[in-house]
């Protein structure tokens, strides 16, 4: 019998690899060639060793794009391997690694390049990658919200969409997130995090800190309102298929993304995981919402009902968009020319940046 948890995975995620930088090909491939759970993070690794062989190469011989470019594939790659493989948690870290380390050595070589940061966050750092448009002098800001699953390393096809448009990326890992799931458990409060970040981007002289807009995927798309109902250094806020109370979806989300959940919360059991998920709630929450708010879903999504995210526009107080995409998944990726570059031209307009 086929592995039920592969049989999700692909079911629900095909379109999100290839929308972020995993080749069909590879895809079909790696997956063709898992029958179990347990050896997904393997098959994705060696997959991943192929563009990272491919970018140590290129980077050798001088070929900085190439490189660039190679590692890049290498990190999402890696980054696939351990997004919801919780089940060998050294695997999952070591693989995380692999991604981490791909990405950073990719930085230097992007178009535009970036740059590794440590925001303070609590006694600790959250790490994340800044990158900036070329000759813009004191560019606005995206802070960029991960979700569940996602990481950093996972970005680049986003970030690129406001940067062709004028403004400055600063993705981060969160609590639970990235570099941050092993030391940091999820925390529905995340004003708090976002709060350090934006804190972050005052201490820069190269960035306009009065000109920040958040913009969050999935999880990250009910993390993104979260903090700008709290934090009104928020001046616009993209929430893309991101739920309105994760605990009312708890028994409908899929076991992969369930035990991932609890992983990350560092608890020890399902019901308190079903008990944490309830705290991740905008009732009483998205009034606050006062900036502009664009809410983006798929009527398609089989994790997070299109109406979690229509009454999260209902309930918001300052002007309100909603996009739904009939024919959209979750987070749209089978259908990221509906929403990612009028995204971008949105938040463009409310940043005043100067590439729209």
């Amino acid at each position: 019998m086929p592995d039920a948890r592969v049989e999700s995975a692909i079911a629900h995620w095909a379109p999100r690899f290839v929308s972020n930088g995993v080749p069909l090909a590879d895809f079909e491939e790696v997956t063709a060639g898992i029958e179990r759970w347990e050896d997904w993070c393997g098959a994705w690794c060696r997959r991943a060793a192929v563009h990272e062989e491919l970018g140590r190469k290129a980077l050798a011989q001088g070929f900085g794009l190439s490189a660039g470019e190679h590692l890049t594939r290498a990190a999402v790659c890696y980054h696939f391997a351990k997004f919801v493989f919780v089940v060998d948690y050294e695997q999952m870290k070591a693989a995380h690694a692999r991604a981490v380390e791909c990405r950073q050595l990719a930085l230097p070589h992007l178009q535009p390049p970036g740059e590794r940061v440590l925001v303070p966050y609590e006694g600790t750092r959250l790490a994340a990658i800044l990158r900036k448009p070329p000759a813009v002098t004191r560019p606005p800001v995206v802070v960029m919200c991960m979700g569940l699953d996602s990481t950093k390393e996972e970005m680049d096809s986003n970030e690129v969409v406001f940067l062709n448009r004028g403004m400055a990326t600063l993705t981060f890992d969160g609590p639970g997130q990235g570099e941050g799931e092993y030391e940091l458990a999820i925390r529905g409060d995340y004003e708090a995090p976002v709060k350090s970040v934006i804190d972050y981007i005052e201490s820069r002289d190269d960035l306009d800190a009065t000109r920040v807009g958040v913009w969050g995927l999935s999880l990250g798309g009910y993390y993104a309102p979260r903090a700008a109902a709290f934090e009104k250094r928020v001046k616009a806020c993209v929430a893309l298929s991101g739920p309105y109370d994760f605990g009312d979806l708890w028994d409908t989300l899929p076991e992969l993304t369930r035990e991932t959940f609890r992983v990350r919360s560092k608890l020890d059991t399902p019901e308190a995981a079903r008990k944490h998920a309830a705290t991740l709630s905008l009732k009483g929450v998205a009034a606050k919402i006062t900036c502009p708010l664009l809410v983006i879903t798929g009527k398609l999504d089989r994790i997070v009902p299109w109406q979690d995210t229509e009454r999260l526009v209902r309930e918001a107080s300052g002007p309100a968009e909603f996009l739904l995409i009939e024919d959209g998944n979750h987070v749209v990726n089978n259908r990221i020319y509906r929403y990612r570059a009028q995204s971008g031209d949105w938040m463009a307009v409310h940043l005043g940046a100067n590439g729209v």
